[in-house]
């Protein structure tokens, strides 16, 4: 059974953002090969209730289609529950995030992953008990550095 990781709405949308800068396209080579990993059961996907209300959300529905079958693929979802929202507003009060991305934090603690995966400037510079917020470029370095 392989380790257990939360990708957040921002990292699922990388290789659908504008592919100009180096920083960008190596987000997107590694956020593919994690998901290669996920596809393989290397790794385990964990889905939520935050990440359907965001990618519903996307006008663009080839994305988000595409973005919606990683659902199926998860191994763990993690539904609306009232814990994890008092836990959300207990991170957005602790680290200044964004409601949405303490939800997104506050799922992939309780789904005991790992990771968070993300490539969210401010979520990258939080440091929180009970998991690691890494960008796609540094967790493949630290897969492999493992293997």
């Amino acid at each position: 059974m392989g380790k257990k990781i939360y990708l957040d709405n921002c990292c699922f949308n990388r290789p659908y953002d504008t592919q100009n800068q180096e920083v960008i396209k190596l987000e997107t080579k590694a956020k593919l090969y994690i998901q290669e990993l996920v596809r393989q059961e290397s790794l385990n996907l964990v889905w939520s209730f935050i990440l359907d209300f965001e990618n519903n959300a996307n006008p663009f529905i080839e994305q988000k289609e595409s973005i919606g079958e990683w659902k199926k693929i998860a191994t763990t979802y993690v539904s609306a529950l009232e814990e994890i929202r008092m836990k959300a507003n207990q991170i957005q009060e602790g680290t200044g995030l964004k409601s949405k991305d303490s939800l997104h934090v506050a799922c992939a603690i309780f789904a005991k992953s790992e990771y968070l995966i993300t490539t969210d400037k401010k979520m990258l510079k939080t440091e929180l008990e009970g998991i690691k917020i890494i960008n796609p470029v540094q967790f493949v370095f630290k897969i492999s550095e493992e293997k």
